[in-house]
C-alpha cells in the first residue's frame, strides 16, 4: 500500500491519530525512584506496552510504533542490555498468541543481524503468525536508528537502479523500513526528555510532537488520552496558512 508523503501532498487528517509513535523513556528512572534495580523498570514497562496497545486498538488507532531498543542503546551496561534481550524474547513467547487472537499485526523493524539467532527466528515467526491481522499494526523498533533507516533505504535504491544518479523522494520511500505505514500523526516521548533521539527521522517530518514528564511504566490509557487531546487542539497546516486550512474545512 502506498501512503502519502506529508512533504509531497497534504495527508488526510482525522480526530484520532491514525499512527502514533512513542519513545518509551523513563523505565530506569522509574525503578531508581523506588530503590529498585533498573531492570525492574523495564519489566514494569512491558505492562505499560500491553495497556497502550489495547488502548490504541479500542480508540481506533491503526498503527502504533514503539522505540524499544535504539542502535545507540548498545552503549548501555552489558548486564542491562542482556536483560533487555531476555525480556524481548519473553514478551515474544507470551504475547504473540494474544496478539493473533486480538487482531494485532506485529512488525519488528531494525537491524536484527546483531541479535541472537534464536531471537531473530522468534521475531520472524511472530511476524508470520500475525501477518493477516488488520485491527492494529504494532511496530517494535529494535536496534533501529533513523539514520540507519535512511542509509539502508538509499543503499537498496541505488543497488536496484545501477548507473542512476538522480533520485526522487518517491523513489526512496518504498525502501524505508516502515514503507508499509503512513507517517506518524502523533509522536509521544515519555520521561521528561524533549528529543527525537534518532527515531524515525524521515517519517516525523510533519508529526505533532508531545512530551510528558510521566515515566513510561506510569503511562496509561488516561495519559494517552491527554496526548490525543493535545493533538486534537493542533492546527495541522503542512506548509499552508491558517486561512487555507479554514477554507478547506468549510469546503468539506
Amino acid at each position: 500500500m502506498k501512503h502519502q508523503s506529508s512533504t509531497l501532498a497534504v495527508p488526510d487528517i482525522s480526530a484520532v491519530p491514525r499512527h502514533i509513535a512513542i519513545i518509551m523513556d523513563g523505565n530506569g528512572r522509574w525503578a531508581t525512584k523506588r530503590f529498585l534495580p533498573r531492570v525492574a523498570g523495564h519489566a514494569k514497562g512491558v505492562d505499560a506496552v500491553r495497556a497502550i496497545v489495547e488502548a490504541c486498538a479500542v480508540r481506533g488507532v491503526e498503527f502504533l510504533t514503539l522505540f524499544a531498543f535504539s542502535s545507540e542503546n548498545w552503549r548501555r551496561p552489558a548486564d542491562e542490555v542482556s536483560v533487555l534481550m531476555r525480556l524481548f524474547m519473553t514478551v515474544l513467547e507470551r504475547e504473540v498468541g494474544k496478539m493473533a487472537v486480538n487482531g494485532i499485526r506485529l512488525k519488528i523493524v531494525g537491524d536484527m543481524s546483531r541479535f541472537d539467532p534464536k531471537l531473530q527466528e522468534m521475531a520472524l515467526r511472530a511476524e508470520a503468525q500475525t501477518a493477516d491481522n488488520h485491527r492494529l499494526t504494532l511496530t517494535v523498533c529494535a536496534n533501529y536508528g533513523g539514520r540507519w533507516d535512511v542509509m539502508q533505504a538509499v543503499s537498496g535504491m541505488v543497488k536496484d537502479n545501477p548507473g542512476a544518479c538522480d533520485f526522487s523522494e518517491e523513489q526512496l520511500a518504498p525502501y524505508l523500513a516502515m514503507a508499509y505505514a503512513p507517517e506518524p500523526d502523533l509522536f509521544i516521548r515519555t520521561g521528561g526528555e524533549q528529543r527525537i533521539s534518532n527515531f524515525l527521522l524521515w517519517q516525523l517530518a510533519y508529526s505533532e510532537l508531545y512530551f510528558t514528564d510521566t515515566f513510561w511504566p506510569d503511562f496509561d490509557a488516561a495519559a494517552l488520552d491527554l496526548a490525543i487531546a493535545s493533538y486534537q487542539q493542533r492546527e495541522r497546516r503542512f506548509g499552508r496558512t491558517s486561512a487555507q486550512v479554514l477554507d478547506q474545512k468549510k469546503a468539506s
